[in-house]
């Protein structure tokens, strides 16, 4: 017999603004406790120090949380001039000083240099695994951690405001951008010195962040009752994925695993996911579209 989980069959996105401190890890498990969640799992990483947005999935949402991990994102920051330091943030020591304090003119020339697809080389402090183990343990262990460059794309990145010791920007990217490396790459290009002092995400594909919830806002209305109110629908995190309209008899097939024979004709590419949706515009499976047939990959138990 299966053992029974945990929890309650909570299903959907919860768009979370992340506070100063607080880790991804221990935001999802809040969430999860919060809705009483039988699973829950984060699209994307937000560091303690960084703010904003954390789209958190809850029970089979979860299965599309792979989907979300290419998704584009964008962000604020603001760079401190002055000195490096060895997390590229507040949070490490300071390995070198410059009185060198970039102009408008000099900040807004360079900044060409870092749009469209650029090579970045990760921070030594990142997640990113080397010889199976997390960089930052290794760099925090004081071994000396070589990550290999690699393309990143910068779709944009402006100038918003600048101070005498300061510049902030705005930030549109790909996959895998780091922008502390972003801000230390700059820095070096105009001959300063300086680290990120500021970092708010405030989109992650299809989750802006005048859609989200503060943890307080969150647990005033689970005390009354409303914190469901706050789901959006499993299939928000599939906007860009194509759609098949399935029949209740068709649904049925579906939730048993098994193919089910298209009768019309479509334009569906072999190799692209497509998303089957019930009757009642529910999110049903996702699978392939191949020789005539609908075959489920992930099942969505809702």
């Amino acid at each position: 017999m299966a053992r029974k989980r945990k929890g309650n069959p909570v299903h959907g996105w919860v768009v979370l603004d992340k506070p100063l401190a607080l880790g991804s890890t221990k935001a999802v498990s809040k969430v999860r406790w919060l809705f009483g969640a039988q699973k829950a799992g984060h699209a994307g990483t937000l560091d303690p120090l960084a703010t904003g947005l954390l789209p958190i999935a809850l029970g089979e949402a979860t299965k599309t949380v792979p989907f979300m991990m290419d998704a584009a994102k964008s962000y604020e920051f603001t760079i401190t001039w002055g000195a490096n330091t060895t997390t590229q943030d507040v949070e490490g020591e300071i390995i070198a000083t410059s009185p060198n304090r970039p102009t408008r003119r000099e900040i807004e020339l360079a900044l060409p240099e870092f749009r469209g697809v650029i090579a970045q080389v990760p921070p030594k402090f990142s997640a990113i695994k080397v010889d199976g183990k997390r960089a930052y343990d290794l760099a925090r262990a004081g071994e000396a951690v070589e990550l290999k460059s690699r393309e990143v794309r910068i779709d944009r990145f402006d100038l918003v405001e600048i101070t005498n010791d300061t510049a902030s920007f705005t930030v549109e990217c790909g996959k895998g951008t780091y922008i502390r490396s972003l801000a230390r790459d700059l820095a070096a290009s105009l001959d300063a010195c300086g680290h990120v002092t500021i970092l708010r995400r405030t989109r992650v594909g299809p989750f802006d962040i005048s859609q989200s919830f503060t943890l307080d806002a969150l647990e005033e209305l689970c005390d009354r009752g409303g914190v469901s109110g706050t789901l959006r629908p499993v299939e928000t995190a599939l906007d860009d994925i194509p759609v098949l309209a399935t029949t209740e008899p068709e649904v049925i097939n579906l939730k048993h695993g098994r193919a089910i024979d298209l009768s019309s004709p479509h334009s569906f590419d072999p190799d692209d996911w497509v998303l089957a949706m019930g009757p009642n515009d529910q999110a049903v499976a996702l699978g392939y579209v191949r020789g005539g047939q609908f075959s489920p990959k992930r099942v969505f138990q809702m």
